[in-house]
C-alpha cells in the first residue's frame, strides 16, 4: 500500500505536465483527463521500479495515447463540422486561475489550436512535444516509428502552416482588452462602421453550434461580412461576461446561470483578427463557469 501511495504520488507530481500535453494535442478537455487517466492506469500497472523515469515515461504513454485517438478520430469523422471550435478553458477576466495554469502555460489560444487541428496526428505530435514541451526528436521519433530527421521534417511543417494560419496576438492583455471591450461596445450600439473599424479586413469567424444545428456551424471571413454577423447578434450584448478564454481576452455569454456561447478573440495589430464562438448546448453545458461573474451579479458603472 505505501509502495502504492508512492507511486500516486510521483503521478501526481506530473498530472499538470500530462494534462497540459494532452489537452494540446487533442483540444479536449475531457479526453484530455481520459487519457491522462489512462496514463494513472499503465503506471499502475507497471509500477515505479519498471519505470527509470518517471516523467519521461508518462509523457510517451500520454502521446502514444492521444496518437491514436487522432488517428482513430480521423478515420471516424470523415469531415469535420465547419467552424469546428476546440473546447475553451475560461477564467477570470483579472487572471488565470491556479488550477488552469498548468494546462495554459506558454499559452495555447484557440486559434491555434484551431490551426492543430489542420495537422496529420503525427504532424501535431511532433510539433507539440518538441516545441511546445522541449521532448528530444529522438524521442519523438520512436512513438511515430520514423527517424529523427523525418520527425523533424513532421513538426517543421507544422510549423509552417501555423505560422501562415495562427496569427501572433498583441501579448499585452489590456490592449486586446481593449480592442474587444470596443468591439462589444460597437455591437451594443449597432454601429456598423465602429464594428467594421475594430475588425482586421481579412478577419475569420468560426461558429461552432454543434451537429444538431448544422446551419449554424460556419466560417465567416473579411470584415464587413463578420461586422454583419455580429451586428445581427447584438441583443446578446447586456448578457456578456468578460472573460480569460485560453489566457486571451474574451466573453462568456451567460442568461440566467446558463452559457448560451464562448467566444475567444485573437487581437493582433490593435484589431480582431480571430473570432471563435463556441455554441454548442451539450459542450456549453458541461463547461465550468465558477470563474465567470454573471452579468446581473455585475457592479453597476
Amino acid at each position: 500500500m505505501a509502495d502504492r501511495a508512492g507511486l500516486a504520488e510521483l503521478f501526481e507530481a506530473q498530472r499538470g505536465r500530462l494534462r497540459a500535453v494532452a489537452y494540446r494535442m487533442l483540444g479536449s478537455v475531457s479526453e484530455a483527463d481520459d487519457a491522462v487517466q489512462d496514463a494513472w492506469l499503465r503506471l499502475d500497472r507497471a509500477g515505479v521500479d519498471e519505470v527509470a523515469d518517471p516523467g519521461a515515461w508518462l509523457t510517451t504513454v500520454v502521446a502514444r495515447i492521444c496518437l491514436n485517438r487522432l488517428r482513430t478520430r480521423a478515420q471516424r469523422r470523415e469531415e469535420p463540422l465547419a467552424g469546428h471550435v476546440p473546447d475553451p478553458i475560461i477564467s477570470r477576466a483579472d487572471g488565470v486561475d491556479p488550477e488552469h495554469q498548468a494546462l495554459l502555460a506558454d499559452a495555447v489560444g484557440l486559434a491555434l489550436l484551431v490551426v492543430l487541428e489542420t495537422l496529420t496526428p503525427a504532424e501535431r505530435l511532433a510539433y507539440v512535444l518538441h516545441d511546445m514541451f522541449a521532448v528530444p526528436f529522438e524521442d519523438i521519433a520512436t512513438i511515430v516509428d520514423r527517424s529523427p530527421a523525418a520527425t523533424r521534417q513532421l513538426a517543421s511543417r507544422a510549423r509552417r502552416r501555423l505560422r501562415a494560419g495562427a496569427p501572433a496576438p498583441d501579448p499585452d492583455l489590456a490592449r486586446q482588452r481593449a480592442v474587444v471591450d470596443a468591439f462589444f461596445a460597437a455591437s451594443r450600439a449597432g454601429d456598423f462602421a465602429a464594428l467594421v473599424a475594430v475588425l482586421d479586413p481579412d478577419v475569420v469567424l468560426r461558429s461552432d453550434a454543434g451537429p444538431g444545428r448544422p446551419a449554424l456551424n460556419l466560417v465567416l471571413r473579411g470584415g464587413r461580412t463578420v461586422a454583419g454577423q455580429a451586428f445581427l447578434s447584438r441583443r446578446l450584448g447586456r448578457f456578456v461576461c468578460p472573460a480569460l478564454i485560453n489566457g486571451a481576452a474574451g466573453a462568456v455569454v451567460v442568461s440566467q446561470g446558463r452559457a448560451l456561447s464562448v467566444l475567444a478573440f485573437t487581437v493582433a495589430g490593435g484589431r480582431v483578427v480571430t473570432l471563435d464562438v463556441l455554441a454548442d448546448p451539450d459542450r456549453l453545458a458541461a463547461l465550468d463557469l465558477s470563474a465567470i461573474e454573471p452579468p446581473d451579479l455585475q457592479p453597476q458603472a
